[in-house]
């Protein structure tokens, strides 16, 4: 690991919780330079819901690539462009009764909510946006505004004053925050500016898996249509299947005026794209532009993704029932450690939390324990007191057994550490 100590920056991160050097990949486990296997319920951050080298986008990639394929075009037209184009209207938008335009931008989440927050405040003339308390978008100057951990914010001493943040959904229990959104905009001197958009994540990831339910999200969005604001869906991480369906705000029945994309969209490979209602497509040609808004080997890999696992509902009906399978296991596990510490399960979908409340440090330790045991998991939240829980969609009931498994064998051996610790000081 010297040369990573050595030579690369220090702001590298999640190195910092695996020190091991991986040398190959498949499905849901990472193998390291010394052969071990390791159990990935992590999946690059949502980037992976299809696996590592998935065989049906790797053979697709090597096709391509062996015949010459455009892999690099600007925004111009390519035949990889338009197969993905095509696959995405006639798989995706059109059996959902969705009219959106196409745009590409830069080719990662951060460039895509950047994109959407230009558009929205050049359609509507307005500098004010809304987003959420422990909402993520991002970490590039206009994305960080709109994200609520000042961790990330203060850092780049930006201004904030074009940004207003309201409670996300169970903020203050079981209060309906949306009453005091609506009373903001009602109320012509609570200071709130109407603003151009909303942004929201339906599932807050980075923010600690905080679930929004169908019914604020409704409120939401007819808030969002009586005060002519546009609605902006980030959908960059849970997205792409994670709840089961395509995209995270189906159950609501909502219709987003802009959604952005990223992640396992590109199939693994970076790509991000911004979907908006055609009377918002207001752009001058060439008014948003970006060297890598045109990822040819992602058009390739997204294509086959969404042949192959969005032409039908069985991705979608595996999905919900390793939800229940994980959603179970979980349970089990913190009934198991109940008189220990204080756990409450939650999530949607395969995207899951498990806060461990009172001390924010375990579930660092929880994912250290878990690293030690060859599973790869990592914490979220505004004190990292979340352990997250983000495996492939793809992964096997066994390996996702065989997984929480070595979940319980980890925390089972913190807990016996920590009572050592306990009996030595006394």
């Amino acid at each position: 690991m010297r040369i990573f100590e050595n030579l690369e920056s220090e702001v590298r991160g999640y190195i910092r919780s695996f020190p091991t050097i991986f040398e190959t990949s498949k499905g849901a486990v990472l193998t390291n330079e010394q052969g071990e296997d390791f159990i990935d319920f992590f999946a690059g951050a949502g980037t992976l819901n299809y696996g590592h080298n998935n065989d049906h986008i790797s053979k697709a990639l090597v096709e391509y690539i062996q015949k010459d394929g455009v892999v690099h075009g600007l925004d111009m037209a390519t035949s990889a462009k338009k197969e993905f184009l095509q696959t995405l209207q006639d798989t995706i938008l059109v059996p959902r009764n969705l009219d959106y335009k196409v745009q590409f931008t830069g080719p990662t989440g951060t460039n895509a909510v950047e994109t959407a927050l230009k558009l929205a405040r050049l359609v509507k003339g307005r500098s004010n946006v809304v987003s959420f308390t422990n909402g993520f978008h991002g970490l590039t100057q206009g994305s960080s505004s709109v994200t609520g951990n000042n961790d990330y914010r203060d850092e780049s001493y930006i201004s904030r004053s074009n940004v207003t943040f309201m409670p996300f959904d169970g903020y203050f229990g079981d209060m309906n925050t949306m009453a005091i959104f609506r009373k903001f905009l009602e109320d012509s001197s609570s200071g709130l500016d109407i603003p151009a958009a909303v942004i929201v994540e339906t599932i807050q990831g980075e923010g600690g898996i905080n679930v929004a339910s169908k019914e604020w999200l409704q409120e939401l969005e007819s808030i969002c249509r009586e005060y002519d604001i546009l609605l902006i869906i980030d959908d960059i991480q849970v997205g792409n299947g994670r709840t089961g369906e395509f995209f995270s705000f189906e159950f609501a029945g909502i219709n987003p005026d802009i959604v952005t994309i990223s992640k396992s969209i590109g199939g693994g490979l970076p790509m991000a794209i911004v979907l908006l209602k055609p009377d918002l497509d207001q752009w001058k040609p060439g008014e948003h532009t970006g060297t890598f808004r045109g990822n040819n080997l992602a058009f390739v890999a997204a294509k086959v993704a969404i042949e192959q696992y969005w032409q039908n509902d069985d991705l979608s009906n595996a999905v919900k029932y390793k939800e229940k399978l994980l959603k179970e296991e979980l349970q089990k596990i913190a009934d198991k450690y109940k008189d220990i510490f204080d756990v409450e399960v939650r999530g949607r979908g395969l995207a899951y939390g498990f806060e461990v409340k009172g001390d924010n440090s375990v579930a660092g330790e929880i994912s250290s324990y878990a690293f030690e045991e060859k599973l790869i998991v990592e914490t979220c939240g505004s004190e990292d007191q979340i352990v997250k829980f983000l495996p492939p969609l793809i992964i096997d009931e066994e390996t996702l057994l065989e997984g929480l498994k070595r979940l319980d064998t980890a925390i089972s051996k913190l807990v016996a550490d920590k009572k050592e610790k306990l009996t030595g000081e006394f």
